[in-house]
Formats: C-alpha cells, sequence, structure tokens
C-alpha cells in the first residue's frame, strides 16, 4: 500500500514536489528554507510554470484556510512573497492573477490576524514595479474591501486600530500600484475616491489634537507609524501629491461632502487642517482649483446656517494664504465678486432676521453669527488680495468701489429688504472690506493706481453725516498714502518735541507724485477741513485726521504742498475759533489740538529755525494758560477741557502773518502763504462720479469766451506800469475769487436752467460758428480764373467772372 503511495507520488509534476517540500510536518518550524530556494531556483529556470506554481499554492492555501490550519497559510503567503519578490518575466502576469486571488481569500476571512496577513502580502506587491503591463487586472474590491477596513469596529481597540491601519496601508498600496498605470482602471474616478477619501479622513479625524505638519513632513518615528491618524496623513499627502491637474476636483469633492456629511465646518478646526493637507501636498500651480472648488461650494451652501458658511470662508482664509500668488488663477474678480455676494447676502439675513430654505422651511437668523460671517469674508477679501501684484490689487480697488451704492452715483443694488439701513450697512462693509485690500498696498505710481473713478467716489464718503463711513474712508487714504510704514509713528496725537526720534523714512517726492497732488491736492485738502468741521466727530477720526496731514508730508509733499498744508492747518484753528460753525466745545478744543500739533510736525520737517521757534513759544503758552488746547488734554479718556471756549487771541493762537514773515525769509511763497485757505465748494458734493453734460457743455463755453477773437479785438492794449504791477498784486485774490464765482455761475447755469434755454444757447453758438465758417470760406476759397478775363463792379472794384466751361476758349495748345 505504501509503495503504491510512493509510486503515485513520484510521477505527480516536480512543481507540485517542489511546492510540497516547502511546507514543514510542523507548521510552527517555518518555511523550509532550502526547498524554498530549490523552488525559486526552478521558477527562475522555468518562468513557464511559474503560472502553475501560483495556482498549485492558491489551491492549498484555500484548503488550509478551510480547514483552519492558519499556520500553513501563512508559510503559503510567504512563499509567494519571495516568488513575487524573485521573478520578474513576462509570466509574471499570470501568476499575480493567482496571487490577488490568494490575497482576497485571505481579505475574505473573518479573522482579523490573516485579513492583516493578506494585507501585508499586498503591499509588498504593490512596492514591486512590473516590467510587464497588465491589461485586465481590476482593484475594485481591494479598493472596497480596504476601506471597509478603515471603518472596522472591532470590540478589541487594540485590533481594531491594527485592522484600520492595515486597510490605510492597503488603500496606500493600491493608489501606488495604479495612479502611474495608464493600462489600469482609474483610480481617480468618482466611484474610487468616494471610497478612497471619506475612509482617509474617518481616520485623519479619529487622532484630533495632532496638528497638520509642515509643507515637506519629515520621516516619521516609529511611535507616529504606530498611529492610525499620521499613517492616514501621510497616506493623504501622497495621494493628493499625485493629483494631475484634471483630478484635483475628484480629489477634493469627496472631502467637501465628507465635511458636510459630518457637520465638520463649523467647528472648522477640522476642516481647516484638512485643506492645510491638501494645499501644503498637491502641487503649487493647481492651488487655483482648490480655491474655486470651495468658493463653488460656498455659493451650493448660500442658505446653510452662517456657521456653515463661516467654516467655509475660514477654510478659504486659510488656503489662500498658503497658496500665496496661485490661489486666485485667471479669475482675478470672480474670486472678489464670490466673496463680496455672500458679503450682501449675510447683510440682507441679518437685517430681514430669517430666510426661506428649500429643505427646512423659513430658518431664524442669529444676528451675532451674521457678524462673524461678515467679518470672516472681510478677512479672507484682505488676505486675498495681499496675493496679487499692484496693478491687479488696483482693479480689485476699483471693482469694489463700483459695488458700494451710493447715493446720485447708481442705482442700489437688488436686495431683499431695500432700504437706507441696507444701503448704510452695504456701505460700511464693502468700506471694511477695501481697507482690508488697501493693507501694506505701495505703489510708485499713485496717478495710476488712484485714478478719478476710484477717488472721486471714496472722498464723497467723507462728506457723509455717518461717523463710521467717514472713519473708514479715512483710514483708507491713509493705507493709500503710507508707502514707508511711517503710520504707526503716527497713531497718536501728540507734541513731539524732537522728532528724530521717531526715525521717520522720507523720500523725496517724485514726479509722479507731483503730478497726483497737482491733480488731488486740493480735494484732499477740502475734505480734510471738511471733515474736522463735523459735530460727529470723535477722537478716532481727529487721529486719523493727523496721521493724513503726517503722512501727505512725508510721502507727497513739495514746496507748494507744505504751504498749502500750513494755510489748511492756521484755516483749522480759524474753524475752532468761529461761532458761526456751532461747534461743540470738544470739538473746538480737539481742532485746536490737531492744528497744534500738526504745526509743531511740520516746523520741524521743513527746518526754519523761526518758524519752529513760533509754534514752541504759542505751544509753551498753551501749556501755561490753555492746556485744553494741546492734544495732551484733549485725546484722553477724560478730556480735560472747560465749558466754554471764549476770548482766545494774541500768544495762545499761530499768527498767520509770523509764520509767513519767516517762511519767507527761507524762500517759501509769501503771497500764497499770506492768503487764507478757503476750501473749493465744487459740484463734487453731488456725490457723482462723473461731469453732467451741462457742466461739459459750460466749461466749453467758458473756454470759447475765454480765447474768442473777438474778445481780444475789444480789449485795448494796456501800457503795463509800476502802479499796473502793484494794482495786479494787490487785487490778485480778489480778482482770483471773482473768477472762482463767475465760473461757479456758468455751471449753476447749465445745472439749473430749462432744457430749451440751454439749447438756444447752444444754437446760438452754433449758428454763430456757421457764420465764421462761411467769412472763412468766403476768404479762402475763390472761383477759378476766367478766360474771358475780368469785369469791374459798379464800386470800381474788378471781380472774376465765373464762365461755364463750355463757353471757356482755350489756347489751341491746351485742346487735344
Amino acid at each position: 500500500m505504501y509503495g503504491v503511495c510512493g509510486c503515485c507520488g513520484a510521477l505527480r509534476p516536480r512543481y507540485k514536489r517542489l511546492v510540497d517540500n516547502i511546507f514543514p510536518e510542523d507548521p510552527e518550524d517555518g518555511l523550509v528554507k532550502a526547498n524554498m530556494e530549490k523552488l525559486t531556483f526552478y521558477a527562475l529556470s522555468a518562468p513557464e510554470k511559474l503560472d502553475r506554481i501560483g495556482a498549485y499554492l492558491s489551491e492549498r492555501l484555500s484548503r488550509d484556510v478551510a480547514r483552519h490550519r492558519y499556520g500553513y497559510v501563512c508559510i503559503a503567503m510567504e512563499a509567494l512573497d519571495q516568488l513575487l519578490m524573485a521573478c520578474h518575466c513576462q509570466s509574471i502576469n499570470l501568476f499575480v492573477e493567482s496571487f490577488l486571488k490568494m490575497v482576497r481569500k485571505l481579505l475574505e476571512a473573518d479573522k482579523p490576524n490573516l485579513q492583516i496577513l493578506g494585507t501585508n502580502s499586498f503591499v509588498k506587491f504593490a512596492n514591486i514595479e512590473e516590467d510587464t503591463p497588465s491589461y485586465h487586472r481590476s482593484y475594485d474590491f481591494f479598493v472596497s474591501r480596504f476601506s471597509e477596513m478603515c471603518h472596522s469596529s472591532f470590540e478589541d481597540p487594540d485590533i481594531r486600530t491594527k485592522i484600520r491601519m492595515a486597510g490605510i496601508k492597503g488603500l496606500q498600496g493600491v493608489v501606488r500600484k495604479t495612479v502611474n498605470d495608464e493600462l489600469q482602471a482609474n483610480i481617480w474616478d468618482p466611484q474610487h475616491m468616494d471610497k478612497i477619501v471619506p475612509s482617509l479622513l474617518f481616520n485623519l479625524q479619529s487622532g484630533e489634537g495632532t496638528e497638520s505638519r509642515s509643507p515637506s513632513p519629515l520621516q516619521a518615528s516609529k511611535k507616529e507609524k504606530e498611529s492610525p491618524a499620521e499613517l492616514t496623513e501621510r497616506c493623504f499627502r501622497e495621494l493628493l501629491g499625485r493629483a494631475a491637474y484634471g483630478n484635483i476636483k475628484n480629489a477634493v469633492t469627496p472631502v467637501l461632502m465628507h465635511l458636510d456629511n459630518h457637520s465638520l465646518w463649523e467647528g472648522k478646526t477640522f476642516a481647516v487642517r484638512c485643506f492645510k493637507i491638501i494645499m501644503y501636498s498637491i502641487q503649487s500651480q493647481h492651488s487655483h482649483l482648490v480655491i474655486q472648488q470651495l468658493l463653488g461650494h460656498l455659493d451650493a451652501n448660500s442658505k446653510s446656517s452662517a456657521t456653515v458658511r463661516a467654516g467655509i470662508v475660514e477654510v478659504l482664509l486659510e488656503a489662500a494664504a498658503i497658496a500665496a500668488s496661485g490661489s486666485v488663477g485667471p479669475t482675478v474678480l470672480e474670486v472678489f465678486n464670490t466673496l463680496l455676494r455672500h458679503l450682501r447676502l449675510s447683510v440682507d439675513y441679518e437685517l430681514t432676521g430669517s430666510y426661506d430654505c428649500t429643505n427646512i422651511g423659513t430658518k431664524i437668523i442669529k444676528e451675532h453669527e451674521e457678524r462673524q460671517l461678515q467679518e470672516a469674508v472681510i478677512r479672507t477679501i484682505g488676505s486675498f488680495a495681499n496675493t496679487l501684484p499692484t496693478y491687479q490689487r488696483s482693479e480689485v480697488m476699483l471693482f469694489i468701489m463700483g459695488k458700494i451704492p451710493i447715493p446720485g452715483m447708481h442705482p442700489t443694488l437688488p436686495s431683499t429688504g431695500s432700504g437706507p439701513e441696507v444701503n448704510r450697512m452695504i456701505q460700511v462693509m464693502l468700506l471694511k472690506s477695501l481697507r482690508q485690500v488697501t493693507c501694506g498696498f505701495q505703489t510708485t505710481n499713485m496717478l495710476t493706481a488712484l485714478p478719478n473713478s476710484f477717488l472721486d467716489p471714496l472722498l464723497s464718503f467723507a462728506l457723509l453725516e455717518d461717523a463710521e463711513i467717514r472713519l473708514l474712508v479715512l483710514e483708507i487714504l491713509v493705507s493709500l498714502i503710507d508707502r514707508h510704514d511711517n503710520l504707526p509713528k503716527f497713531s497718536t496725537i501728540s507734541i513731539i518735541s524732537d522728532i528724530s526720534v521717531l526715525k521717520l523714512k522720507v523720500d523725496k517726492c517724485s514726479r509722479q507724485d507731483n503730478l497726483f497732488m497737482k491733480k488731488h491736492a486740493q480735494h484732499l485738502y477740502r475734505h480734510i477741513y471738511l471733515c474736522s468741521k463735523e459735530q460727529s466727530s470723535v477722537q478716532p477720526h481727529f487721529e486719523k485726521l493727523y496721521s493724513l496731514l503726517a503722512l501727505i508730508s512725508m510721502e507727497l509733499a513739495n514746496e507748494e504742498v507744505v504751504v498749502d498744508l500750513i494755510r489748511v492747518a492756521l484755516a483749522l484753528q480759524d474753524l475752532a475759533l468761529s461761532c458761526e460753525e456751532m461747534l461743540p466745545v470738544y470739538n473746538r478744543c480737539a481742532v485746536h489740538a490737531l492744528s497744534s500739533a500738526y504745526l509743531n510736525l511740520i516746523s520741524q520737517l521743513t527746518t526754519v529755525p523761526a518758524f519752529c521757534q513760533h509754534v514752541h513759544e504759542v505751544i509753551e503758552m498753551r501749556q501755561k494758560e490753555s492746556p485744553y488746547l494741546l492734544p495732551e488734554d484733549v485725546f484722553i479718556e477724560n478730556p480735560k477741557i472747560p465749558k466754554t471756549l471764549e476770548n482766545l487771541e494774541g500768544e495762545l493762537l499761530f499768527q498767520q502773518a509770523k509764520i509767513t514773515e519767516v517762511l519767507g525769509g527761507s524762500g517759501y511763497n509769501t503771497e500764497r502763504l499770506a492768503t487764507p485757505y478757503v476750501p473749493q465748494f465744487t459740484d463734487e458734493d453731488r456725490l457723482s462720479k462723473r461731469k453732467s453734460i451741462g457742466e461739459t457743455i459750460s466749461l466749453q463755453v467758458e473756454v470759447e469766451s475765454r480765447n474768442s477773437p473777438e474778445k481780444e479785438e475789444r480789449t485795448p492794449a494796456e501800457e503795463i506800469t509800476f502802479e499796473t504791477l502793484k494794482n495786479a498784486i494787490v487785487d490778485s485774490v480778489g480778482v482770483e475769487e471773482q473768477e472762482k464765482e463767475r465760473r461757479r455761475q456758468v455751471v449753476e447755469k447749465f445745472q439749473k436752467a430749462p432744457f430749451e434755454e440751454i439749447a438756444a444757447h447752444c444754437g446760438a453758438r452754433a449758428t454763430m460758428l456757421q457764420s465764421k465758417l462761411n467769412q472763412i470760406f468766403e476768404i479762402t476759397i475763390r472761383p477759378p480764373p476766367s478766360p474771358s478775363g475780368t469785369i469791374t463792379s459798379s464800386y470800381g472794384q474788378t471781380q472774376s467772372r465765373s464762365v461755364p466751361v463750355y463757353e471757356m476758349k482755350f489756347p489751341d495748345l491746351c485742346v487735344y
């Protein structure tokens, strides 16, 4: 009997005998290494037998699993691993099919140890680079099974952790095996990503308290490798790092869905951590794709709770800071348009108190949550703006300015609760956004960076009665002008005895700055003056006015500007002395303090000793007799001001004549210094961006009337004498005021006069112009000379007679 069995055993194929010989009688002894070497050598010598070896090993493993002989199962898997590592021939594909079949058998088993064993073998296989492609291999089962293992809920926590880590390693192996092989099933398809990404996020969330690491994490220690959260993060980073341009959306969408389904936006911490990992792991040139997906998700959640929207905006804020210049991408204004739209929606929700939600009906709004959302949106707008170059930031500033509802300029944007309060809230929020954008804004050419279409409406807000809006405008102006970071040194108003301690950065005024001031200086002075006389102005307003005056002196001042700024400061002193404006006592003291602090600064900047001495004497006198006229007693928590403000004269005031005299000796324009500053009340009060048609016509008429040749003819030549020059100097101020008044009347006429009257006036001028043109044509265009000669008029003048061509007599030489 035994002999027959031995004879049959000898007839078995050699590969089966070699496979059988690697299994010892006692599985605890482990793999028989000597026989394993023989099997490996045989497989390398006869690669065509490799698939049969794999099939037979698979058959034995299935039988051992069914009989619960787990020792032999481990030996079979070890043998398969060694064969797989040793053999890279063309027949490897058929062997791999048997190998994957055995791994699948282990993963389907109920025993955790078998699942972990199968996973470890699959990970070893995933790290092998195959020499030959595979056209028919599928990994769908492995993606599903490894994802399921990632969500294991085994009772024993240690075993549960091991199963989850095995699932994570398995997914990592699937990604490595398929991501770079075009012949494999596309792992980036939504059907796979919807399983892989949530499984990773589930384990990442279980390790709360660990912070996201730097963009290039160091090699983790053994202790970290035992943590599912750390292993998950490394796997997630590897997955995202392999994502190409077209795969970013499929990788990020499951993240958004996971955060939605588990209400993780409200906590913000985990959502921010996830997107930090994403932004640090993907290629930098793809950053804007993630930003666009977040913006689209924000649109999709426009009717979600304020905490959810705020969470998405906070994630946007962090993502933009990481992505830097690549965060906005090609659609710059679309990013800001989306954020501004949600800012507007939040304001509407706050004012109406509720909104209609398709799923749960009417939802009540919590005002403080909407305020938090609005602040988050404003910070995010600033964060995006900081990533832009100067020219694009200028475009964004113009874009935001165009969104602000301005009375008389363009109609209010549509709103669910349109009204004055809505307009005011929108103005405040958009101006705050604009302030955030202008923080750190630096440009070498103010004229091109801040065109009229931006400055005119911005300055118009300085005329509104709303104190908060005026303060925002002043803060924006200060941010725009401060290009050398001098603003922190002027954050408070005080009398500085020696400004050298401030270490101010002052550059010579450039040609572009001179052009900018030549064009806009009078508007700036006017708004500074008018803001100072507003009764609702408080300490922050005066501090920003002081900063604005100081920064103009540092950044944009030439000799003419310095003279005008001194005139404005003296005009502010006169404003505080005047009783006609009916200013409260506090405001009058504050304006006095503002004027004294600025004159103290500008006197030291001009470095004219006599000017500095005069300012110092007045300040000393005020410190002795009227300290309530200085900032140290006014701009404090409890201002020390009197009940009334009277009898201020003499040495307590800065004298314009004295200042003119001392500065005139240093070469400054004494005539201009001696002229009191009077703000130009122009058509700007209408808060209009552009001039009306009537104003344009009136300016044309004015220019024509001044340049008319008839006017020049009527004006007799005047002999220039010493008395003429003297009278011209004395009367120049009056003539200038008369000219301004005449221009104002012309503008007013074309704005207020009936249309018929304006049309008749323009028609008359057009008729006069046509008559002049006819005279010119008669002089310059004469009829051709007639061969028949000339005729004599009744007045004795010779005239050319026009003869028809057919009656003309031409010389013979001219006819052919």
